[in-house]
């Protein structure tokens, strides 16, 4: 009975997150998949997330806090879960500015599965990119990659200093996305499709193996996508 209630909300939340309409990049995004995100901005057709995972992601959230309260009771924290100042085509939410011996740091908590071996751990391309960006925003020279083992509580933390050249490279990736966007231009796919670790679990899976591996006119796409449900409807019904 609970179950069935439980996941209920997760699913509307997520469909109601899903029915906005979409005017700016999420920081998190940078470097992931370009044709995902491209799916996203046109409310393609998509699976429905299982509420399993769903909930997985909230519990990133109280991570979050669990890492900040000690950091607020020893007063590094000036603020947290802070919007960047407003951007024409990206927007985001640091998890915290701190203040560690009057020099201030970005801070950005990451939690990873205990399957991970720990002690190897180096930071990931995509974190070091959001926390770049973090940086940028905020005007900030330092950052802090923060990542928590959800299973055995260790931690693990990385220093960046902010770079400007890579700060440009990655704002001009969200810049030629932005145009695929607006020009109607599904982004070609993931060169090592479907190995990578994101089309697994992707929400746009089917569509996007239908899309093929070039660039392809989003109108186009979507009469493939409509004519496949009309056959999938008549196969149905027979």
């Amino acid at each position: 009975m609970l179950k069935e209630l439980i996941d209920k909300y997760y699913l509307e939340r997520e469909k109601e997150k899903k029915n906005k309409e979409r005017i700016h990049f999420w920081i998190s995004e940078v470097g992931k998949c370009p044709r995902a995100i491209f799916f996203k901005f046109k409310k393609a057709p998509a699976k429905e997330l299982e509420p399993e995972r769903l909930r997985i992601y909230d519990h990133g959230d109280f991570i979050h806090q669990m890492v900040l309260r000690p950091l607020f009771s020893l007063g590094l924290v000036r603020a947290a879960e802070i919007p960047i100042p407003p951007s024409e085509i990206i927007a985001g939410r640091a998890d915290a500015i701190l203040s560690i011996e009057g020099e201030p740091y970005v801070l950005d908590v990451k939690s990873i599965s205990g399957r991970m071996n720990f002690e190897k751990l180096e930071p990931m391309q995509g974190h070091i990119w959001q926390v770049q960006l973090y940086m940028h925003y905020f005007k900030i020279k330092k950052g802090i990659l923060l990542y928590l083992n959800k299973d055995t509580q260790e931690i693990k933390e990385f220093l960046f200093n902010y770079d400007s050249e890579l700060v440009e490279k990655l704002l001009d990736w969200f810049q030629k996305l932005k145009r695929k966007i607006e020009e109607n231009k599904v982004p070609v796919r993931l060169v090592d499709w479907p190995q990578n670790w994101q089309c697994s679990k992707c929400e746009f899976f089917d569509i996007c193996k239908m899309a093929g591996e070039g660039e392809v006119s989003w109108e186009e796409l979507k009469k493939k996508i409509e004519n496949y449900n009309k056959i999938e409807e008549k196969v149905k019904n027979s």
